[in-house]
């Protein structure tokens, strides 16, 4: 949540509320929503460090609102996080650990089957959630073809692990 909130503040500044919003407006349904109270912690941890300041700002009728800008150390950061690249693949897996050590091939066979199944269905669930989400929101339809790129890739992977334990 952190380097997203200070991306997100790299644009403009912005209260909790509103970075929430953005947050859910930019990737849909298809990703986990935003804790209200995480952002704030986070935006608390954040201006501790240095990396964003807060001023408060009065409103009539309302609580005091404190809207959040960057700092240069904030810049840098998020700077820095644009330029490194994520870590893939994915070596360290859990099913491939429980592959690795189930006693028998049937019960090897048995997880690969109940993988499959679970791929399936978040794929299912998935195009059904594509065929809901906004159409002209183009960062949720592609975070949900990556999804589904992935879950295929995963499927594949199955089968060929089933191939080489039979």
């Amino acid at each position: 949540m952190r380097l997203p909130l200070l991306a997100l503040l790299a644009k403009e500044p912005a209260h909790g509320y509103e970075l929430k919003q953005t947050l859910e407006n930019l990737l849909g349904a298809a990703y986990p929503q935003p804790n209200i109270g995480q952002i704030y912690v986070t935006l608390g941890r954040l201006e501790k460090a240095g990396l964003i300041e807060g001023q408060d700002i009065s409103q009539s009728a309302r609580p005091n609102k404190r809207i959040y800008q960057l700092t240069p150390a904030g810049r840098e950061t998020v700077a820095a996080w644009f330029e490194e690249p994520t870590d893939e693949p994915r070596v360290r897996d859990e099913f491939f650990m429980k592959l690795a050590l189930a006693p028998t091939p049937g019960d090897q066979i048995a997880l690969i089957n109940n993988q499959r199944r679970h791929y399936l269905n978040t794929m299912r669930d998935l195009s059904k959630l594509a065929a809901t989400e906004d159409r002209d929101n183009h960062v949720a339809q592609l975070l949900i073809e990556g999804a589904m790129l992935h879950l295929q890739a995963d499927l594949d992977w199955l089968e060929r692990c089933q191939e080489e334990l039979e």
